[in-house]
């Protein structure tokens, strides 16, 4: 087994959680897990009672899988194409500014990315006296906080040269790619071909790390044993008569086996943080943007994963040819099963913070709601996401709000420079953020040559015309 024992017991363990949460019956399971004898054999059939789970009969929410259920279960009275006339050259420079603000919303975010709350990052940032923030964050806040994230040597203000690598921004380019090269209509084998060949294992985490795992594993599948006997000659190998390049129906069941026995973390942020691009391509079309933002999520989550990446997308399509914050919010929420954990406590989230005087007024509500849902755990972030938006009065406000609230800074700074970029374009971004990078990005990608931060701008900001023709 090219896993260990002790690795798969303790994700099986983390994937009982999940269960639980979404509504499975699974009483009596982490206490059978302790107790099974080590072999692998005995997880294997333990994999047969979880594949057997039921749901509770207490269990009020409804949270389809498949792209036609999820659409069956949101708004019926949601729009369905195009929800206004789009200006493309408008919405193209604004995709230019939202790309540009994610990236600076993700390094100022991320030195701080250390499971930190609102107000452990409130007390530090007072007592280094850069209370109310405002700019990247310097290295003496440090010295304020329990702990900060490694890259702090390479993104606090007077260590930023270029921009760090990071996922977030990683994930916004990979959306990219694949509408560039297969449009519409990619599918997950077309996703697990770029994947393998952009990103390096150790640029990845949770989920995502676990699906390249069974990619890189699934690519010892094509050679024939007939390649093992060759004694050289020249020209191109014949392939197996036997070797099928079309994936199968099975390919899609390993898939959800994946998801679901080994993925402890399909519900958490991992999905969401790649919804960028779907946005950006299809501005005004939230019907079009969240359901190839779902195919993109269901690779490698499920449920809220899957539903909280479908809002983000919708909300960067609204953001960006909307005017009113509280619609595009209520528009964007019509695009997800209305039964659903993530909606009914999004909605929450939204009523709240039309409630409160401001955004301090708003973190606290959402915290109070939601605190046991912290880093990466989506529905306390997306309820941050909604209240830096709502209370921000330009990007560089917004991201800065975003950030103060802690949980996954890096992630939701970058998401939230996206939403807010949408809105306000380029007038909302003071040039300071970007002044520091030097038009240098390292993505620490693989096959990917860009280094110019201007430059993969404009290409981004180009997606809503390639994919309007």
């Amino acid at each position: 087994m090219l896993i260990k024992f002790t690795t798969l017991k303790e994700r099986l363990h983390g994937v009982i959680l999940n269960k639980g949460e979404q509504g499975y019956d699974t009483s009596g399971l982490q206490e059978k897990l302790d107790n099974i004898p080590e072999s692998f054999d005995s997880l294997l059939s333990f994999l047969d009672e979880i594949n057997s789970l039921k749901i509770r009969n207490d269990w009020e929410y409804v949270e389809p899988s498949s792209i036609e259920e999820i659409k069956a279960n949101s708004d019926p009275n949601r729009i369905k194409s195009k929800i206004t006339e789009i200006d493309l050259k408008d919405s193209s420079s604004k995709v230019e500014a939202a790309f540009l603000a994610s990236i600076c919303g993700c390094i100022l975010g991320k030195p701080l990315e250390a499971s930190l709350t609102g107000d452990e990052i409130k007390q530090a940032l007072i007592r280094s006296n850069q209370w109310p923030l405002n700019n990247y964050v310097t290295g003496s806040i440090k010295e304020f906080l329990p702990r900060v994230h490694s890259s702090h040597v390479e993104t606090t203000r007077e260590n930023i040269r270029y921009v760090a690598p990071d996922d977030d921004i990683n994930y916004t380019i990979m959306g990219m790619l694949i509408l560039e090269k297969f449009g519409t209509e990619f599918t997950h084998e077309n996703m697990e071909e770029l994947w393998i060949h952009h990103l390096p294992i150790n640029t990845t985490f949770g989920p995502e790390r676990t699906r390249l795992l069974n990619i890189g594993l699934n690519s010892l599948d094509p050679i024939p044993r007939s390649n093992f006997l060759s004694k050289g000659g020249v020209g191109k190998t014949q392939k197996s008569e036997n070797y099928n390049t079309q994936k199968s129906e099975k390919y899609v069941k390993e898939i959800d086996a994946i998801n679901d026995y080994l993925n402890p973390g399909d519900e958490l942020c991992g999905a969401a943080i790649r919804a960028d691009a779907y946005g950006y391509a299809f501005p005004g079309n939230p019907e079009l943007s969240s359901e190839l933002a779902a195919r993109d999520a269901s690779f490698t989550h499920n449920r809220t994963g899957v539903y909280g990446t479908m809002f983000i997308a919708a909300l960067i399509s609204c953001a960006l040819v909307m005017k009113k914050k509280d619609e595009i919010i209520s528009t964007a929420l019509q695009y997800v099963p209305q039964k659903s954990r993530f909606y009914l406590r999004s909605k929450i989230c939204f009523d709240e913070l039309q409630k409160a005087t401001n955004w301090e007024d708003g973190y606290s509500k959402i915290n109070n709601l939601l605190k046991e849902y912290g880093h990466c755990r989506i529905y306390q972030e997306i309820g941050m996401l909604m209240n830096s938006f709502m209370f921000s009065n330009n990007t560089s406000e917004g991201i800065c709000i975003q950030v103060s609230q802690g949980a996954d800074t890096d992630s939701f700074g970058a998401t939230s420079g996206s939403v807010l970029g949408s809105y306000y374009g380029h007038d909302g971004l003071d040039k300071k953020w970007l002044s520091l990078f030097n038009d240098d990005i390292h993505t620490g990608m693989a096959w990917f040559f860009e280094r110019s931060v201007s430059k993969l701008a404009k290409r981004m900001g180009e997606l809503p015309i390639k994919l309007s023709k």
